[in-house]
Parts: structure tokens; C-alpha cells; sequence
């Protein structure tokens, strides 16, 4: 590889990085960026999801025709939050769990009581409109509630050994006795398709307290209880916790899962939804990016799935991501971490467009020198 000033056709195709940037934004301001040192090449800009923040933007801008539906639902602490879903041409709804239930909606982290109950009445919503088929977007949750909230919402009743509603999140399924399903209203006739952005079952090491507690403010102190919350929740239910994505959402895949739902890659769906396969392999070089690229990004993320296209394609692939935490060796030809560039998190975070665009210079450059 040569970096000529020859024009390339460069596909800018970043997923939104975590309560700091869209995914939109991080494409303009990372093409703004390498356009600076390379003003003759022809940028793309593709905005992506994997199934997290953003995919409601995603599909959006996939399907023109879709229209967006408001709804008021109470967010993860209970608070309302307006939010909306989406109504596609051919009656699927679109229902986003970080719009709804994320733990960007808190003003600070509630890991034991925050809960899904928004997102389950977003669903309600779309299923009293009639639609025919549900995609269900995970990523992002505030809760470890196993997605009982969601279940909760749709009319199942969670109850206590003396037949009472326990408290919503985790710490009430420790009194979790019964799951009552009768008034538990059906997945719709096409049925109801789960987009994940990991593969994590809801136990052990690689399960849902494990690995995303910390993220919602579980100490390693409360992370054992945490999880004999969830096995307890499990236990009343007859979906399989091993299964891939179970864990996803601090569990919720697993909640949807014993609905009856389906769980499919987020990357890999809403990427062929926008075209991204063919757009990478139109494309001379391919830029990505994620607010945090590590072992998980490999395998679900959006990430590792434009990595794997432009391997493929053999099209050369470049990483930008708020922090770079696993080897990208065989995935991309080079990375800039926004975090050593602004000097900390916390500098890359206050001003987003600066160091994607600066990010967006360097990448360019070593493409050059290369």
C-alpha cells in the first residue's frame, strides 16, 4: 500500500460512541478530518449501529418511509422520558432499549434498582398499533433486571411468595417467587427479532453481572448478588441462560428470549439493511469507529463486524475509538485513540468534534507514510 495523493473512494462508517457522539456526528467530523489532508478523495459517510444507541437513526436513514411514533415512558429510574419508535412501510416497529431504558437517561448509576419498564411499554405501544413484526434494538441499559421490567410491561406479573408485585430491578428479584404469564401479551404474528451488539450468556464469568454490572455501578462486592438475583429470575422462566446474547442488556435478551423473541446479530443486520457490504466493497479504504474498541468488539460490535467486511473485500480498514484497549493486529491497518490524543477521557470527551477531526487528520497521514 502507497499513499499516493491519487483519489480514493473513502467509506466513513463509525457506530455512535457511547452518551458522547452520534454516530452521524462522528462520521461528519472524522471525514472532516481526513478530508483536511487529503482534499481529493471521495468521502462516504455511513453511520452505523450494531444494535445499541443509534439504531433507531440507523434504520431511519435505511428506510426514508419510516415514521417516527412518540411515546412517554418511564425511564429506568422512573422518571418519564419522551422518546419515540419507529414504524416501518411493512408494519415492523423498531423499539431502541437505549432510548427508552439506557443508562444515559440516569442522572447517576442505580444498579439495583434501575429497571426496563420504558422499554417494555414502547413495545406495548408498538403492539397496540398492530404492528406485524418487532425488531428489538438492545445495548445501552441502565439495569441488570434480567429484562423483567420489559416482561413486567407486557403483562406478566412478577410476585413475592405472598402473591405481591416485587420492586422493579434487580435487588426485587431476590423476592421473586412467581411469574404469573397468563396476561402476558403474545409476540406479534411475524414475530419479534432481538438486534444484540455481544454474545454473553446471563451467567458466570462472561454473563450479564459479570461483565456489564461494573458498567451500571455494581461493585465487585455486589456482583455475587447481583447474579443469584438473576438465577432466581431465570430459575421461574424456560429460556435456555446459556444461549448466545442471553446476558446482553444486563440480561434483557434473555427476558425477550423466554417471551419468545429471536436474537440475531445487530451488526450484521442493520449493516446489510444500510448496504454496508456493498459500500465496503465499493470503497479503496474503509474508516471506523466505537467509544471503546476491546476484546468485546471482536465478536458483535460494529467495529470488529466493518473490520471483517473490509478483510473480505480486502479493502485496507482504519480504527478511530475513544479508547483503543485491544490489540488491533489482523483488523486494521492503524488506530488513533481520541484519548491519547486529547491527553485523557475526560478531555476527549468535553470536545468530541476536536479529536475526531484530529483523529481523522492522523489516520490519514499514516495511510500516507504507509
Amino acid at each position: 500500500m502507497t499513499g499516493t495523493k491519487k483519489a480514493l473512494r473513502v467509506l466513513v462508517a463509525p457506530d455512535s460512541f457511547k452518551g458522547s457522539v452520534r454516530a452521524a456526528e462522528a462520521a461528519r467530523w472524522l471525514a472532516e478530518g481526513w478530508a483536511a489532508e487529503r482534499e481529493h478523495d471521495v468521502l462516504r459517510e455511513l453511520p452505523l449501529a450494531d444494535g445499541g444507541e443509534g439504531t433507531l437513526d440507523t434504520v431511519a436513514a435505511a428506510v426514508p418511509e419510516a415514521r417516527r411514533m412518540p411515546v412517554v415512558v418511564p425511564g429506568p429510574d422512573d422518571r418519564p422520558v419522551r422518546a419515540h419508535w419507529l414504524l416501518l412501510p411493512d408494519g415492523t416497529g423498531v423499539v431502541e432499549l437505549a432510548s427508552t431504558s439506557g443508562l444515559g437517561l440516569l442522572d447517576r448509576p442505580r444498579p439495583a434498582e434501575a429497571h426496563t419498564l420504558g422499554f417494555g411499554r414502547a413495545i406495548a405501544a408498538a403492539l397496540d398499533t398492530g404492528v406485524r413484526r418487532l425488531l428489538l434494538a438492545l445495548g445501552g441499559s441502565a439495569s441488570t433486571d434480567g429484562g423483567a421490567g420489559v416482561l413486567a410491561a407486557l403483562g406478566a406479573r412478577l410476585l413475592d411468595e405472598a402473591g405481591n408485585p416485587v420492586p422493579p430491578g434487580n435487588r426485587g428479584l431476590a423476592r421473586l417467587h412467581t411469574v404469573d404469564r397468563t396476561r402476558l401479551r403474545p409476540v406479534p404474528p411475524a414475530g419479534a427479532l432481538v438486534l444484540s451488539d455481544v454474545t454473553n450468556p446471563l451467567f458466570g464469568p462472561d454473563g450479564a453481572a459479570a461483565i456489564f454490572g461494573p458498567q451500571k455501578g455494581f461493585s465487585p462486592d455486589e456482583l455475587p448478588a447481583a447474579e443469584r438475583n438473576l438465577r432466581q429470575f431465570a430459575g421461574l422462566l424456560d429460556a435456555d441462560p446459556a444461549t448466545d446474547g442471553a446476558g446482553a442488556a444486563g440480561g434483557t435478551g434473555f427476558g425477550l428470549l423466554s417471551w419468545g423473541a429471536q436474537l440475531a446479530p445487530g451488526s450484521e443486520f442493520l449493516g446489510s439493511l444500510a448496504g454496508l457490504p456493498a459500500a465496503v466493497a465499493a470503497a479503496d479504504l474503509v474508516l471506523t469507529g466505537e467509544g471503546r474498541f476491546d476484546a468485546q468488539s471482536r465478536s458483535g460490535k460494529l467495529a470488529g463486524h466493518v473490520s471483517a467486511l473490509a478483510v473480505a473485500a480486502r479493502v485496507p480498514a482504519f480504527l478511530a475509538a475513544g479508547r483503543v484497549a485491544a490489540p488491533i493486529a489482523g483488523l486494521f491497518q492503524a488506530a488513533e485513540d481520541l484519548s491519547e490524543l486529547a491527553g485523557s477521557q475526560a478531555r476527549a470527551i468535553a470536545d468530541p468534534a476536536r479529536y475526531l477531526r484530529r483523529a481523522g487528520t492522523a489516520l490519514a497521514r499514516r495511510f500516507a507514510s504507509a
